[in-house]
């Protein structure tokens, strides 16, 4: 007797056509189609999680050089002030500081490089 295992394929085929609900034509409805577009989508979010923590560290970069030129100084030289100075504040939390709270910033630029300062 030839066993079909019909109950836990169709359950198995549901499961996909599930995550595959949405795309595009035959991609949501088609069982053959619909493995090769999630098994795609699983690859891009993937990649997408990735690259994300790229983008947000140069965003963050670029709002920490951002505040660091109007206060007078480079973001490589506050960096590198920073860390002889034994700070490990990370990027994250000193671009949030340089946008919701400028005065605590400028006194850390200022606190970690006072030479390289504008005055005003």
């Amino acid at each position: 007797m030839r066993v079909t295992s019909s109950v836990p394929s169709r359950k198995r085929r549901r499961r996909l056509l599930e995550r595959a609900k949405g795309y595009y034509g035959a991609s949501s409805k088609r069982i053959r189609t619909a493995y090769d577009v999630v098994d795609k989508a699983g690859q891009n979010a993937y990649i997408g999680r990735k690259q994300k923590k790229r983008q947000y560290r140069r965003l963050w970069t670029v709002r920490i050089n951002t505040a660091c030129r109007e206060l007078g100084t480079t973001y490589s030289a506050f960096i590198s002030a920073l860390a002889k100075a034994g700070s490990r504040l990370n990027r994250k939390v000193l671009a949030d500081m340089a946008v919701r709270d400028m005065d605590a910033f400028k006194a850390l630029v200022q606190s970690v490089s006072p030479a390289k300062t504008k005055a005003g």
